[in-house]
């Protein structure tokens, strides 16, 4: 089992989940999806099983922690003639403390897995000059699947417990399945504790209308996978690994398909989460939001990967905002610059913690920090460009709000979205910066023509098959931007259209799906990271 699109996770993982999951006790059902969630993860990281266990058990004590500290607090408030100030005071630095320990402790371990072989490589130049000779191998112990994604959703619930949004949880194994849930735990979404957690905890019996929706769900994400992000990837692999060899033009087709088969193979292991969530009753948040009807790349990422850009925005861009250092900066640039220009301006400094941030989560490499610093600039400049760009708009009588302008936007948003995952797929900021320049400076359409293109991996009928999907895709996300779910309607059907339209479904993976020994299947791209 190496992925939630597997035969044995498919075939024999999931249903004997379900079932075992179904004939169980109400009581017993949590403990089931816990043994599942930690049989799941053992089978893709083996022992490193005992960095989630350890993560689990920090984040539960310095939970239990918080929870006594705040206990403490409104026993010391409720006292007759209590100096209130002061026992908040003293609450609120205990609680930061322990706060730090368990950041720390999470955040730690994150850091010494994933990164230290990368910020290693990068000091050893400096540590030379300084006589000390830097390890460049990391710890040599792997990285636990979906490390990124638990840290995150340990981080959240012990920030909103200290922001007292959420209780402390006494019971150690509710919080464990809320980390480890199986459905979540290698490419998220990212949850909150507030979210999910009752609803995993609950024991919800198998509904004959949650399984449909479920199922129907799971099925619409295989199908993104194997009809379009399985079928490109040969493609793909190719022209970035020898990008030196194509033009331009290949160059820019290879970004367009990474960037369709990275939103298929995400948004399909997002089908895949929620789809389960559905079957087990539980409500999983959506991460995707018709990303490319968006009209600026600020929109974007507010349509993409929503779940780790509200994490962003609530654990990371509000608090630099708010914190004395960055009020001071927003007051001075206000004086400067006027009550608009001012705040924008200001803005940088959360939003390139933000996007440090989100490029360093990324991965560790090159590729990731310039990738971030690339949408830090774009956002932030087009943030600071919005007033000068309506006013000039104004001059020249161009309507803001007609079909022509919205068009325009959201076609300049696709270049600078392709543009960028071209940087993000890249081997390395080096490559990236090559890759770009091949795609200014050799850029031609003559590989189209000469049967270069239809000679790297992907055939006509491919790219036949690949673009009716993609069509599919498109209406299906059109439809839903004006209200209408359609696989919502369809579960809404009467029995044999409903029937002949998952019959369709199963079809149209068998007959255009991507597999056999001539296709290599696209690894779990977010796992990774």
């Amino acid at each position: 089992m190496d992925s939630y699109f597997s035969v044995i996770c498919l075939g024999l993982f999931v249903p004997v989940t379900v079932i075992a999951y179904q004939i169980a006790p109400r009581r017993a059902r949590p403990f089931v999806l816990l043994a599942a969630s930690y049989l799941f993860f053992w089978s893709l990281s083996g022992a490193l099983l005992a960095f989630l266990l350890l993560s689990t058990v920090s984040v539960w004590a310095v939970g239990l922690a918080l929870g006594a500290l705040l206990d403490v607090r409104d026993r010391e408030l409720a006292a007759p003639g209590a100096d209130r100030r002061s026992v908040r005071r003293l609450c609120r630095r205990r609680m930061r403390t322990a706060l730090a320990i368990g950041l720390a402790v999470n955040l730690g371990v994150l850091a010494a897995l994933k990164y230290l072989p990368f910020f290693s490589r990068l000091a050893a130049p400096l540590l030379a000059c300084l006589g000390i000779g830097a390890p460049t191998g990391g710890l040599g112990i792997g990285i636990p699947i979906g490390i990124s994604f638990y840290t995150l959703s340990a981080v959240s619930y012990l920030v909103d417990v200290y922001r007292e949004q959420v209780p402390a949880e006494r019971r150690p194994l509710r919080l464990a399945l809320f980390l480890a849930f199986f459905p979540q735990i290698m490419e998220g979404p990212i949850c909150r504790f507030g979210q999910t957690a009752d609803a995993l905890w609950a024991g919800r019996p198998v509904t004959p209308s949650g399984l449909y929706a479920g199922s129907v769900r799971i099925l619409w994400g295989i199908a993104k996978k194997m009809i379009v992000a399985d079928r490109v990837n040969i493609l793909v692999k190719t022209v970035f690994a020898n990008h030196g060899s194509y033009d331009g033009g290949v160059i820019a087709l290879a970004a367009v398909l990474y960037t369709v088969q990275l939103y298929c193979d995400f948004s399909g292991t997002m089908d895949f989460a929620v789809g389960m969530g559905r079957i087990f009753g539980v409500s999983m948040p959506e991460n995707f939001r018709q990303p490319f009807a968006s009209r600026t790349a600020a929109e974007f990422w507010q349509r993409w990967h929503v779940t780790l850009g509200t994490w962003l925005r609530d654990y990371v861009f509000y608090p630099v905002s708010l914190s004395r250092p960055a009020k001071r900066l927003t007051t001075r640039a206000r004086r400067l610059l006027g009550n608009r220009m001012g705040p924008l301006a200001a803005s940088a400094v959360p939003l390139a913690c933000v996007w440090f941030l989100n490029g360093l989560w990324h991965g560790a490499g090159g590729q990731y920090l310039l990738f971030g610093l690339y949408y830090f600039v774009i956002i932030w400049l087009g943030g600071m460009a919005g007033p000068v760009s309506a006013r000039l708009c104004a001059l020249a009588g161009i309507d803001r709000d007609g079909h022509a302008w919205h068009a325009w936007q959201r076609v300049r948003t696709l270049a600078v979205v392709f543009a960028g995952e071209l940087v993000f797929r890249s081997a390395g900021a080096h490559d990236a910066l090559a890759m770009l320049g091949g795609l200014l400076e050799r850029f031609s359409l003559a590989s189209f023509f000469d049967g270069t293109v239809l000679s790297l991996g992907m055939d006509a009928a491919d790219f036949g098959a690949v673009a009716a999907a993609v069509a599919a895709l498109a209406v299906v996300g059109h439809l839903r931007e004006r209200g209408v779910h359609l696989l919502d309607g369809v579960r809404r059907a009467p029995a044999v259209p409903r029937t002949a339209a998952v019959f369709a479904l199963v079809l149209a993976i068998i007959v255009f799906g991507a597999y056999g020994p001539s296709y290599i299947p696209v690894d779990p791209m977010y796992a990774q990271f």
